[in-house]
């Protein structure tokens, strides 16, 4: 028998509608505060989701990760596969694997608890956390040089980590035992299981307010609503045939200048976007899943249109995706996925190049692209205990029809925070001795393009690791409409015999004391002509230092001091 009711009123569903997502962001804020690891309780790598009964997302947390949505429906969609009617009250699932459990890749854990009421699942709140280290040849498990997903780390189908309530510690004493630095896992599990019950409380207090009936219609007013909203947005582009092509730096193993290519049809409220003549999937680990591609295409969108919009199951039932199997965007097994966010931002560029012929308004030039990864890891002689430092750092953000971009944050599908200094010095064995804008690294235009991050980093009385990722190293991220580029990123080491840059995607680089490893960032393209740029703009960009005298010279002879 159903327990939804036929209509709700506006007023009401939208009470409802801000209830789930109270829930979903209270959730949130729980894991992070409870968490141990810097990455979720300094960076937000995490998310949160409230999924219906079928599986399908209907609000999630304001700062979740759009990547994430990804593995949510993923996720739900393994569960359900597999266990079917055999889920009961107190149940807690988990699994990561991108293969065979509908993750993304390996470092994001993901968790789904059901939600009972009167002996009847209604609902599941699941979360995403994305742990520093899930084992693997390297520390980190994010590092180039993989070749297969074997060497990234522990594979976990969907398993039921809860049974009835109580915990399988036998599947614990697994997932514990193939990390590093297991007590900081094990924070992090523990912050998440009590992010789960969290959510299943709140959510039983919203049923009681305002009824199991009226729940579940909002749960369906919510998806339909939305996926409504996103077919008119999708009928006020242009009906048309719109394409764009872009190249990835390398796989980390020797395959350079990989392409993706993409062709965009829009009739009436469909849109239909193909990805035929994308590279075949390669031997490093930046290949990606199709609904990591849906998630990053999701985003595009909805960024571009109307970033408004909530993203749940209607906005993703609203796209058509074409991307054939075995290529870089659709790999299959074995293929490593570690740094499959690199691919992803570059989805997201190549969207939005493709729509700017449509709606050269609505979009952003070609931000940083990139997932820069940064890790290092020894044993704190301040406890001689194992450590591990995970993060990736933001770039800039493409300029717009209107705006510059912004500096040094976090773009596209990875909406997380830079660790704060004083959180990597208290924390770790580490001294951060440069962090700021890498100069001249915005794309110059009549609106220029965002900045890129420096941060020098060298290891206080001891000896450690280095392991990192980096896009848009060799490709610069591209101006839109007589933009420039920004500038590329690098990663350089310097120590008593002089300073070298290091491969693009390094692999467990000693670092020994005194030496220092620099990771710069890409920045991100200009928008529009550098002729029409601002006199006062331009000297803001001398005073600010962001920008050299000399790069503004060359860049914009005719409007700069001295130029006319």
């Amino acid at each position: 028998m159903s327990h939804t009711s036929k209509t709700l009123d506006p007023i009401r569903l939208e009470i409802i509608a801000n209830g789930l997502r109270s829930i979903a962001d209270e959730c949130f804020v729980a894991l992070m505060r409870s968490s141990y690891s810097t990455n979720i309780k300094e960076r937000k790598d995490h998310s949160i989701a409230i999924v219906d009964k079928l599986g399908r997302l209907v609000v999630q947390a304001e700062l979740t990760l759009p990547i994430h949505i990804a593995s949510m429906g993923g996720l739900m969609k393994c569960v359900l596969e597999k266990f079917g009617d055999d889920i009961h009250e107190g149940d807690i699932f988990v699994a990561n694997d991108p293969h065979t459990a509908g993750g993304t890749h390996l470092p994001d854990i993901n968790y789904a608890m059901p939600i009972f009421i009167d002996g009847e699942i209604i609902a599941f709140v699941c979360n995403i956390a994305h742990h520093a280290d899930i084992g693997g040849m390297v520390p980190g498990s994010m590092a180039g040089g993989m070749s297969e997903i074997y060497q990234e780390g522990l594979r976990i189908p969907v398993v039921r980590l809860f049974k009835r309530g109580e915990i399988q510690q036998d599947i614990m004493d697994i997932l514990l035992l193939n990390v590093r630095v297991p007590e900081e896992r094990q924070g992090d599990h523990n912050a998440q299981i009590a992010s789960c019950r969290l959510g299943e409380r709140r959510f039983k207090e919203v049923v009681k307010v305002h009824g199991l009936s009226s729940v579940l219609t909002a749960f369906d007013e919510i998806i339909s609503r939305t996926n409504q909203r996103m077919k008119n947005t999708i009928a006020e582009i242009p009906n048309g045939v719109y394409e764009f092509n872009d190249f990835m730096d390398s796989d980390g193993l020797n395959t350079y200048d990989i392409p993706i290519c993409l062709k965009i049809t829009v009739k009436g409220d469909r849109i239909h976007l193909d990805f035929e003549g994308t590279s075949p999937q390669v031997k490093g680990n930046i290949n990606t899943t199709i609904n990591a591609v849906q998630a990053s295409v999701n985003y595009a969108l909805i960024g571009a249109l109307d970033s408004d919009m909530p993203s749940n199951q209607g906005a993703l039932d609203a796209v058509d995706i074409s991307c054939e199997p075995g290529t870089i965007l659709n790999c299959v097994f074995p293929a490593p996925v570690a740094a499959r966010a690199h691919a992803c931002q570059r989805v997201i560029d190549i969207v939005l190049g493709a729509l700017s012929k449509a709606i050269p308004d609505k979009v952003i030039a070609a931000a940083n692209g990139a997932n820069t990864t940064a890790v290092f890891s020894g044993v704190d002689p301040r406890t001689n205990k194992p450590y591990l430092y995970f993060e990736t750092i933001g770039g800039g953000m493409g300029a717009r029809a209107t705006k510059d971009g912004k500096d040094g944050v976090q773009v596209g599908i990875t909406n997380t925070s830079n660790l704060p200094v004083e959180s990597i010095e208290q924390e770790y064995p580490l001294r951060v001795e440069e962090y700021g804008f890498v100069e001249d690294s915005g794309g110059a235009g009549q609106y220029r393009g965002g900045m890129g991050l420096r941060r020098v980093l060298t290891p206080v009385d001891h000896e450690c690791v280095f392991n990192g990722a980096g896009e848009r190293f060799r490709y610069k991220p591209w101006g839109l409409f007589g933009g420039m580029p920004g500038g590329s990123g690098r990663f350089m080491i310097e120590n008593a015999d002089g300073q070298r840059r290091l491969d693009d995607k390094p692999n467990e680089v000693e670092v020994k004391l005194g030496t220092r490893i620099t990771v710069e960032t890409p920045g991100a393209g200009g928008y529009g002509s550098p002729q029409k740029r601002d006199q006062e703009a331009l000297t803001a960009d001398v005073k600010s230092r962001k920008f050299s005298e000399e790069f503004v010279l060359k860049n914009y002879p005719k409007t700069s001091a001295g130029g006319q």
